[in-house]
């Protein structure tokens, strides 16, 4: 990883990044990346394994084609590496079949060139079950395939590509009503505060998927250069993380509620040169459901998300609906959702009367995009999903939105620019259009209710 001396530090933010090396006690060195935004971003600290040893996974008895002996050998050179002050694990070429993966604190799990992680679709390779989360809710649930928790100086990088076995979790894409009460069962027990141990989720009913890949409470984080094919459940999953970088990651799952990148209580993420081709949002960030948001007031911060291309998705970038802890501070920029894609919105803000939380500092600039079924910005205040009937509303809490920019943002066909639907109680506060066109508009072009404060530029 290239480094630069700070002679002038206006010039290396006309560059976009900063790069500085911070050397600490183990091997794992820590670089800061310095991101241009329009609000003020900290450094993102993440590792550098250059100086850190290799732990090639046959050296500890990985089989091709033996899924049992490859995840006993994930799982001790991961140890290895981490006993020795920081390491790389190392996927060999070829394919692997395996397990669940925990990673440790200074490891870096790297797949080389034409090496591939094919992950079991058996639902009891996943357990014991761990702390986890489901749609904004903590739950014991099973393992996401590779998890890290509580963890610092992780990586997942290469040119190698991780893989999801899909013939059971496909299944579970339904939702029967065991799976409903299951759900409602876990809401409930969220709401009541009740402690983690008591929100075991793993049973016949209620089959909620484990995420592909979890870091949850973990700080300095990369993930770099691999292929995702497939995922259960969510694909990339930052949790109550801190300083997260994703970049140069291509990302194909076409199930359903597979988003790409769904940040979540987490701060100071940058999400660059990605490709997404999705079965549902491409980037979605959020800060947890109701009570989770509230007791931990984590909220979803610094968030910049640049170069990166939807080849399918229902929003380019969403935030919410499980906002309970807030988000500020997004910038997406320099983005392209390619003609013939998928798509219901650019970016799209949404909520309802249970949610609380807020949203403010949002920016979008620079972004291309084919035909969308539904406009560029959508913002709504009454999204409950299956939640409108499974239980009521406990406590009203609405959700303060305010001051949405967007600039220089092309579409073609869409059927609205703008779609602001407010509370009466509380209005859209302060959104911001400069530049903001599309080849044709088949209905109103600014839609508004309970909007205080609209510019078009």
């Amino acid at each position: 990883m290239t480094r630069y001396k700070i002679t002038n530090v206006f010039a290396a933010l006309a560059l976009g990044c900063l790069i500085v090396a911070f050397t600490q006690s183990t091997k794992v060195i820590q670089d800061a990346l310095v991101v241009k935004a329009p609000f003020e971003m900290p450094a993102i600290r993440i590792p550098n394994f250059s100086q850190c040893d290799t732990f090639i996974v046959t050296s500890f008895g990985a089989r091709k084609g033996d899924q049992q002996s490859t995840t006993a050998a994930i799982a001790a050179a991961i140890k290895k590496a981490n006993a020795s002050g920081g390491g790389v694990v190392l996927i060999p070429p070829g394919e692997w079949l395996t397990g669940k993966i925990h990673l440790k604190s200074n490891v870096n799990l790297h797949l080389a060139k034409g090496a591939q992680l094919l992950f079991s679709g058996n639902p009891e390779d996943y357990l014991p079950a761990v702390s986890s989360t489901w749609e904004g809710m903590e739950c014991m649930n099973y393992s996401p395939l590779i998890y890290a928790y509580d963890c610092k100086n992780v990586a997942i990088s290469g040119q190698g590509e991780i893989k999801a076995k899909m013939e059971v979790w496909q299944k579970w894409f339904a939702r029967p009503k065991a799976h409903m009460e299951s759900i409602k069962r876990l809401y409930n027990l969220a709401w009541d505060r009740k402690p983690l141990k008591q929100r075991k989720m793993v049973n016949d009913t209620a089959h909620l998927r484990p995420q592909f890949i979890q870091f949850n409470r973990c700080e300095n984080v990369l993930i770099e250069g691999i292929t995702i094919t497939n995922s259960p459940f969510w694909t990339i999953h930052p949790y109550l993380s801190k300083n997260v970088v994703i970049r140069k990651v291509n990302v194909y799952a076409h199930g359903h509620n597979n988003d790409g990148v769904d940040p979540e209580m987490s701060q100071n993420v940058l999400i660059e040169n990605c490709t997404f081709d999705q079965g549902d949002d491409a980037i979605a960030i959020k800060s947890g459901r109701n009570p989770e948001g509230w007791i931990y007031k984590t909220p979803s911060k610094n968030v910049v998300i640049r170069n990166c291309v939807v080849k399918n998705g229902h929003q380019l970038v969403a935030i919410g609906s499980e906002l309970s802890g807030g988000i500020e501070n997004v910038f997406v920029d320099q983005c392209e959702v390619l003609q013939g894609a998928k798509l219901d919105h650019l970016i799209f803000i949404k909520t309802n009367e249970r949610m609380g939380g807020y949203v403010k500092n949002i920016f979008a600039s620079n972004i291309k995009s084919g035909k969308i079924d539904l406009g560029i910005l959508g913002i709504e205040t009454d999204v409950l999903y299956q939640w409108r009937t499974l239980v009521p509303t406990y406590e009203r809490k609405l959700t303060p939105i305010q001051d949405i920019f967007l600039e220089n943002v092309s579409a073609a066909d869409v059927k609205f620019v703008s779609r602001v639907l407010g509370q009466n109680e509380l209005p859209v506060k302060n959104v911001n259009l400069r530049a903001v066109t599309a080849s044709s508009v088949a209905g109103e072009r600014y839609i508004q209710e309970n909007l205080q404060g609209f510019t078009v530029n």
